[in-house]
């Protein structure tokens, strides 16, 4: 570990993003905000076309109630917004199913970007199943599913690579009993996988534990916060 560390030990580079083209600033931001979790999110357009794709700028938001959110960017292609948006728009229903190693191939299949009138349940072979609440489906093959209904749409930008953030409060959790326990996960079941720079993914197989502290766990006095 020191020996890396030492390698690390370079001159910082200093990068003011305007002086910079939109592609190289997003290739910087996917290399250093990493791992990130993959929203496999499940859409229909209001013709009732299926659409499949996934999406690395997602997180929680709130867990009471249950919010998450996720980031559809503007196609630097062609400058458009992307189909998953223009459904969750149109219809304000979506599903994220949580990627798992196993059918990793079938999620970046779907990635693709495909003309509105293609499935990509069908393109990947992934199996569509019916949602309790929500007109999306759910990917049979994902160990936990999310039904959302959109709470708000927030268009940071419209230029290319650009994005917009889309907040969705889950309304049912779909989760393979065999990974539960009171409310926990097994991460070791789920095998979720995360997106890094570039092409690269990365496994959540190689972990370790940190409990969180408390106060009383420091010297206060010593550090100069004593009374």
């Amino acid at each position: 570990m020191e020996g890396i560390l030492d390698e690390l030990d370079g001159e910082t580079v200093i990068i003011d993003p305007e002086r910079h083209t939109p592609n190289d600033v997003y290739k910087l931001m996917v290399g250093a905000i990493v791992p990130r979790p993959i929203a496999f999110v499940s859409t229909l357009s209001a013709a009732g076309v299926r659409n499949l794709a996934p999406f690395s700028f997602f997180t929680a938001v709130s867990a009471n109630p249950p919010v998450i959110c996720f980031s559809p960017m503007v196609r630097a292609s062609d400058g458009q917004r992307k189909d998953t948006l223009h459904n969750i728009e149109a219809t304000g229903e979506f599903v994220v199913n949580v990627v798992s190693e196993e059918f990793a191939r079938q999620m970046n299949q779907c990635s693709a970007e495909f003309p509105p009138d293609v499935d990509e349940f069908a393109i990947s072979g992934l199996t569509p199943v019916a949602s309790e609440l929500v007109k999306p489906p759910r990917v049979r093959e994902s160990h936990i599913q999310m039904e959302c209904r959109l709470l708000q749409v927030v268009h940071v930008s419209p230029k290319p690579l650009g994005g917009s953030l889309v907040l969705g409060e889950v309304l049912r959790f779909h989760v393979d009993e065999t990974l539960f326990d009171d409310f926990r996960i097994d991460p070791g079941r789920l095998r979720a996988i995360g997106r890094m720079g570039g092409p690269i993914y990365a496994r959540t197989t190689d972990r370790f534990e940190m409990p969180r502290p408390t106060p009383a766990d420091f010297d206060l006095e010593a550090a100069g916060h004593g009374g």
